[in-house]
Order: C-alpha cells, then sequence, then structure tokens
C-alpha cells in the first residue's frame, strides 16, 4: 500500500480509500499498510493512524489488513499497535528498531512490547539491507514459540533463508516472500504468499503469477516472472524507485502524491520514460485479462 499525499504533502484520506478501493477490485487478498513503500518510517504516528483508518473504512473486513506498526521507539510501536486493535486490523507487523544497532536481546524485548499490547497476530518484518539486523534461525524460534506470532515477511534477498526460517518456524508458521523479482523463487521453495512494494504498479501480473503456480503452469509462471523482473529493472533505473511507482499510478488514475523526503520525486526529464513504463504494464495487464476471459 503506497502512501498518499495531497499537494502539500499531507496524508490524504480520500486518496487512501481510492487506492484501496482500486486493489481490492484487483483480487490481491489484503494490504500491508505503512511498511517499507507506505513510508510509515517517514510519518508521524498521527499520520499512520490517519492513513490506516481510510484503509478501514474503504476495505476494512473485505480485505486482510495487516499493519506495518515498526518505529523507532517502542513507545511509539506499542501505540500503533493499540490503535491498529482498536480499528479493527487483522495483523500487526514490525522491523526491529532502526538506526540503533541492538542485540537480539533487546530486538526481542521491541517485539514483545507490541504483542502484548494487543490480542493481534504478530508478523515480523525481516528486512536487513534497511535496519541492519540480521534475523536468526534461534530468535525466529523463539519468537515462533509464541502463541501470537504468526509468520515472518522476509525481505532479505536469499531464498535459502526464506527455506530456512520456514523450516524453524514449522509448517502452520506463516512465511511471506519480500523480494518482487523473486516471487515465483519464493513460492517454489515454500513462502505462503508475498507482500511487495512494486506489487502496487502491477497487482494484476503477480496474481498471474500465482495462479500460473497454483495450477503447475510452472513455465508460464517463470515467463511471467522474467516479464515482471525486466519491468522491475526499469524502475529500479530511476532517481527513486518510490518516485517512479508513485508517478505509474499517477498515470493509471491513481494520484498518490510525491514521496515524502528524502526519498525523490520523478523530475520532468524522467516522465516519458514512466509512460512507456506503464504503457508495457497496461499492455502486460490487457493481455492477462484476455487470457482469463479465453479460460473462464
Amino acid at each position: 500500500m503506497y502512501a498518499c499525499y495531497d499537494e502539500d504533502g499531507n496524508v490524504c484520506p480520500e486518496s487512501v480509500k481510492r487506492l484501496a478501493r482500486h486493489y481490492a477490485g484487483t483480487g490481491v487478498k489484503g494490504l500491508y499498510v505503512g511498511g517499507s513503500t507506505g513510508e510509515g518510517i517517514l510519518q508521524s504516528v498521527a499520520e499512520r493512524k490517519l492513513a490506516l483508518e481510510a484503509v478501514m473504512e474503504e476495505v476494512g473486513g473485505e480485505l486482510t489488513v495487516i499493519v506495518h506498526v515498526g518505529a523507532p521507539s517502542t513507545r511509539d510501536s506499542v501505540e500503533l499497535s493499540i490503535h491498529a486493535e482498536s480499528v479493527g486490523a487483522d495483523a500487526i507487523s514490525a522491523v526491529p528498531a532502526i538506526y540503533y544497532r541492538l542485540p537480539p536481546a533487546g530486538v526481542e524485548r521491541h517485539w514483545r512490547a507490541m504483542i502484548d499490547s494487543t490480542k493481534l497476530p504478530f508478523i515480523i518484518y525481516h528486512i536487513p539491507q534497511t535496519t541492519g539486523f540480521q534475523l536468526t534461525t534461534s530468535l525466529l524460534s523463539k519468537m515462533a514459540a509464541h502463541e501470537r506470532v504468526i509468520g515472518v515477511k522476509i525481505s532479505s534477498e536469499s531464498a535459502f533463508e526464506l527455506q530456512q526460517f520456514k523450516a524453524a518456524g514449522g509448517p502452520d508458521f506463516l512465511v511471506l516472500n519480500g523480494p518482487d523479482e523473486q516471487y515465483l523463487a519464493g513460492r517454489s521453495i515454500g513462502a505462503d504468499g508475498g507482500i511487495g512494494g512494486t506489487y502496487g504498479v502491477m497487482p494484476e501480473l503477480f496474481l498471474h503469477i500465482e495462479r500460473c503456480f497454483v495450477d503447475s503452469r510452472m513455465e508460464e509462471a517463470l515467463e511471467w516472472q522474467t516479464r515482471v523482473n525486466a519491468i522491475i529493472v526499469e524502475l529500479l533505473s530511476f532517481p527513486s524507485l518510490y518516485g517512479a511507482c508513485k508517478a505509474i499510478m499517477g498515470l493509471r488514475g491513481l494520484d498518490c502524491g510525491e514521496p515524502r523526503l528524502p526519498l525523490l520525486p520523478l523530475g520532468e526529464s524522467d516522465m516519458e520514460r514512466a509512460a512507456a513504463l506503464k504503457a508495457k504494464i497496461m499492455e502486460y495487464t490487457g493481455n492477462v485479462k484476455a487470457e482469463r476471459t479465453i479460460v473462464s
């Protein structure tokens, strides 16, 4: 779920609702609110609450809503956790506390404070390339023993680590693939699903990869993952991935505003290339929809 701002850079509930409704219409199963793509770390506690309230008003009870409540301070994370429960969210999730390099015991206490503050299920968010914290299988196993810790979103760039976490957590422990470019690899090696940032500009294509995987059409799934990865490579070639994604959403008729600094918006010189990439996404989306019509 992308962060949505108005022209003054303030959280815009109306845009949040439009975006949530759009995603519900594509067939996605749920939304991950306030994560990396949702710019939660760059927002105040009040802004994060406002964005979540708009999502819940629009699609609460219709889609599964997982709320990222991770913040630099445990106090803020607990406040966000309690708020998520109060508005009817389905689960909470959090990265380790950022900036300070914490030992496993500090991260564990940080997470447990959130877990103990509500009755909601908790999903660990493992993204060491941004947090600097490497989740070990021993800490994962210890956390997974808690009845409300139901899974982990793993955004490290290792399918092997994903498989190891699945083994450590046990068969009922959810492992959600994070790196978009290895969605199919993650599913093939044990991931139960995925949460990703570039899903937002092309949810139809990721949903098609998922359908092919479930139907054991692996060659076709690989072909579509390859197409998606080519799009991701282009997105990463812009000065800002977040700026590129938001520009494409605007071209799709869903204005999310510019990303919040220090995340860079796209400049005018990049817009022609963004428009070409949007056209490619829409062409692929049309192909997927046409195929589904023929099959049905």
